[in-house]
């Protein structure tokens, strides 16, 4: 489910340093916000923020050196009803960028009808790539998973599983084994392209992992600074089992990889089965860096495959 606010204050405050803009008109309207029809529809980020564009409501219209050259250059009445065109796309905000001067009929405009314009010196190029990362963040599909997310070799790795397996456990001997930990119980994850799954970890559950039979450990505290991450990628899914569930669901070798889907992104997903006397420590590490591999466009499976048919192929 995607938020449905970013107010035109908390906009400007948290860009005011990188952006270094002004709000010139359209003060009284510091609770203006994205429509929340256009961010439930929209894809990304991207559909929320671009150049002026007339057919394109309910989204942020940049107005860089070409766009306010538009709105000036014409005969009075033409600039008139350019501008006056500009109310019916319900901006949440207008923003003048290149260093250009709004003309006065514009800056009039913003105030009666209660739209926030910034300006800023930045080019309007470099100020919609921040907006849109920003903005695909923040609107961007979000769910929560039970597990321990963890950086492992550069790889966000979630290890999830039954109850009782040592989820954290395992968590625990991967951090002393020089991993870092994102988050342990409940993991926040995002979609923020159409492609990509951050996983961050909740505020109050911040560099803490539970423990049975010890309780909550801080794991910044205890290990360093270097045993902890504030977010990473998700690149697979570690699912842990009891024996009798692996026999019974999964394919000792499966013909395919598997996969599990995450706010409609396929994940790689390995399932190992957890007995005593195995080191899922190892195992994972090496379900790790097999994954590496495949990223780089090396398959074991798929060459043993065509390993066995050149094989068959020479004995008959």
């Amino acid at each position: 489910m995607k938020p449905t606010v970013v107010s035109a204050d908390v906009l400007f405050e948290d860009h005011r340093a990188a952006l270094k803009w002004e709000w010139v008109a359209g003060l009284g309207a510091s609770e203006r916000r994205f429509d929340e029809v256009a961010v439930r529809a929209a894809r990304s980020g991207a559909d929320l923020v671009g150049y002026l564009n007339y057919i394109h409501p309910y989204r942020v219209q940049l107005l860089g050196e070409r766009e306010i050259a538009y709105l000036s250059n014409g005969s009075p009445e033409d600039c008139a009803r350019r501008i006056s065109r500009i109310v019916t796309l319900e901006p949440p905000v207008l923003i003048i960028a290149d260093g250009q001067v709004a003309p006065d009929t514009l800056l009039s405009m913003c105030e009666r009808a209660q739209i926030p314009m910034f300006a800023t010196q930045e080019s309007a190029a470099f100020v919609i790539d921040v907006l849109r990362a920003y903005l695909s963040k923040h609107f961007a599909d979000r769910t929560s998973m039970h597990g321990v997310f963890m950086d492992i070799l550069g790889v966000g790795l979630m290890i999830t599983g039954e109850s009782g397996l040592g989820k954290s456990e395992l968590g625990l001997e991967l951090i002393s084994r020089g991993h870092g930990l994102v988050a342990d119980d409940a993991v926040d994850l995002y979609r923020i392209n159409q492609t990509t799954i951050e996983g961050r970890c909740p505020e109050l559950l911040q560099n803490l992992l539970e423990v049975r039979g010890i309780g909550l450990l801080d794991i910044k505290a205890i290990f360093g600074e270097t045993a902890v991450r504030r977010k990473m990628r998700l690149k697979l899914i570690v699912h842990l089992v009891r024996r009798e569930t692996l026999e019974r669901e999964y394919e000792r070798i499966p013909y395919e990889p598997l996969t599990q889907d995450v706010l409609g992104i396929p994940v790689r997903k390995v399932v190992i089965q957890v007995v005593a006397g195995r080191n899922i420590a190892v195992l994972v590490e090496a379900a790790v860096r097999n994954v590496i591999l495949q990223l780089r466009g090396i398959d074991t499976y798929q060459e043993f495959v065509e390993r066995h048919r050149q094989a068959m192929e020479r004995g008959g």
